[in-house]
């Protein structure tokens, strides 16, 4: 499929004019994707780290809060559920990179752990609160790098594909418009030639007497 461009010397004109941009075009998308490419490896060393930190606090957790309820039943842990202390605040730092913007950097505020709670329950419930805090900010930077890897790695699709539009399609296409325009032109100029001959032909020239 060809693109459809003004004919004659103008339509070659136009026809350069588009290549060059489609060119710089598909320059810009491979600088955009390298980068990308370069941050998606950074964020992905980065996920794989913060689960490995998540994983066993938030086993560890889940461990303590067995043994809590284990050890001293469920009526401490209702007890130990202070709802007057305030609730957990998350700040979110963004960062944009090539048009793509994404969580940089999570501060978790805790509120203070329930005054008093190991005199209404055993050691294994205190043990179960510091753990739950300590996976609870794990998780928060997990799922931090989880959706920053997430929108990079959309955003790298997306520019591969936009890349393989222009590279794949949009060039060839416009290349063989110009191939055939150029085609046309160079039959055109025969064609003006040959009429331009006959229609001055080269007299003879008369011998001297």
């Amino acid at each position: 499929m060809t693109v459809r461009a003004p004919t004659g010397r103008a339509g070659r004109l136009w026809l350069i004019r588009r290549l060059d941009v489609a060119h710089r075009a598909a320059g810009l998308l491979e600088r955009k994707a390298k980068i990308l490419r370069g941050e998606e490896q950074r964020l992905n060393l980065l996920t794989d780290r913060c689960r490995r930190e998540w994983l066993p606090r938030a086993e560890e957790a889940s461990t303590w809060l067995l043994r809590a309820g284990l050890l001293g039943g469920q009526r401490p842990l209702r007890l130990g559920t202070d709802e007057t202390a305030g609730r957990a605040v998350l700040r979110v730092g963004w960062r944009t990179s090539m048009g793509v913007r994404y969580p940089d950097e999570v501060a978790l505020e805790l509120p203070p752990a329930p005054a008093g709670i190991a005199a209404i329950g055993s050691a294994a419930l205190t043990q179960a609160t510091g753990a739950h805090r300590a996976a609870l900010g794990a998780g928060v930077r997990y799922a931090a790098a989880t959706a920053a890897l997430t929108r990079v790695r959309a955003e790298l699709l997306a520019t591969r594909r936009r890349l393989r539009g222009v590279e794949d399609r949009l060039i060839p296409r416009l290349e063989e418009t110009l191939r055939l325009t150029e085609l046309s032109l160079d039959e055109i100029e025969r064609e003006e030639g040959l009429r331009l001959r006959w229609a001055h032909p080269e007299r003879p020239t008369e011998p001297d007497s």
